[in-house]
């Protein structure tokens, strides 16, 4: 008589536990455009103005002026991802793993623009570890 409610219960724990909690992402800013990919595909010598690269990567760290009057914007970025490890449990066995996992991204990107605002030139630099 009792049995059934113990084992309909067991199951729906069994079921619960198995699944793993949905994984949330960041929401998508401008801060997260400033990859080497967007800047190959974004940036274009004698093409982009400086309102296209405010539309593709916001704004600027640090504008400055060269020596021949020629404004440059200089992009800076950095990212730590994190993730922690998760408790998985089984009908008949643990699965566990402890611990977590760090990764770290940077990328600066410098841009020159000519008399009519238009890019000049540019370079970037982004490094992983």
């Amino acid at each position: 008589m009792f049995k059934k409610p113990i084992i309909i219960g067991f199951v729906a724990f069994a079921l619960i536990a198995c699944g793993n909690p949905p994984t949330t992402r960041p929401v998508s800013d401008q801060d997260n455009q400033l990859t080497h990919g967007n800047v190959q595909l974004i940036l274009k010598n004698g093409e982009t103005t400086q309102t296209e690269v405010l539309e593709g990567f916001g704004a600027p760290n640090i504008t400055s002026v060269d020596g021949n009057g020629h404004e440059v914007w200089t992009y800076q970025r950095h990212a730590t991802d994190t993730q922690a490890a998760s408790e998985n449990w089984a009908v008949f066995s643990r699965d566990t793993t402890v611990g977590f996992s760090q990764s770290n991204r940077t990328i600066t990107l410098i841009i020159k623009f000519d008399e009519n605002k238009i890019v000049k030139d540019f370079r970037s630099r982004s490094s992983s570890f």
